[in-house]
């Protein structure tokens, strides 16, 4: 992972896309190498993406 996904970035994705993008990220680590840049950016990318799934499924859906 080149860089680190901010959580300004993700906060007009659906929740799909931020299910896909953790799925992706997910992936970027497995295959970076522990210690490395990529590795570090991957986790914490992974941990803002975990973060804004958590926050839309504990929101209260709208009321019409």
């Amino acid at each position: 992972m080149s860089r680190i996904i901010t959580v300004s970035e993700l906060s007009h994705k659906s929740l799909a896309e931020l299910h896909a993008l953790y799925r992706q990220v997910q992936l970027a680590l497995a295959h970076a190498q522990p210690g490395t840049e990529a590795h570090r950016h991957a986790v914490a990318s992974l941990d803002a993406v975990s973060r804004m799934i958590r926050q839309r499924q504990q929101a209260p859906a709208p009321r019409f």
